[in-house]
Order: C-alpha cells, then sequence, then structure tokens
C-alpha cells in the first residue's frame, strides 16, 4: 500500500493513548499476518511465533466485545 493512500479512519486511527493502530480494512489490503500480535488482526495471529502469545492473543479478541469506530476516543 502506498502512502498516499493511507488513510486515517480507514486504514487506521490513534487510540485513547495516543498509538496509531492499524485496521482490519489495512491488514485485508496487505494481504497476510505480520507476526505483531495487531489489535485487529483477521488471519487469527497465524504467524505469531510465540506459542503461548498467538493463544493469549486470540482468546483476548474472542472474549472481546467492543467494536471498531474510527475517531472514537
Amino acid at each position: 500500500m502506498k502512502d498516499e493512500n493511507f488513510i486515517e479512519g480507514i486504514h487506521f486511527y490513534f487510540d485513547r493513548t495516543g498509538l496509531m493502530v492499524l485496521t482490519e480494512e489495512y491488514h485485508l489490503e496487505r494481504g497476510y499476518c505480520c507476526g505483531n500480535g495487531c489489535r485487529h488482526c483477521p488471519y487469527n495471529y497465524e504467524n505469531v511465533a510465540d506459542v503461548e502469545k498467538r493463544q493469549s492473543l486470540r482468546k483476548r479478541k474472542s472474549e472481546s466485545s467492543s467494536s471498531f469506530q474510527p475517531g472514537k476516543k
């Protein structure tokens, strides 16, 4: 994805602490799991190397009931 196509509210947003968070849309356009344990990974964290971390991330994601709302703080 080229920088000029990287759009706030579509590909990323800033959370309450000011960190930039990549959206599921961004990850889908990229096409693979990077293995960093991203909050909105649509690939079930398949490339997270640490098995315990991968399982923990999957559990946290399945328990999360909050939905993504761009620009919501």
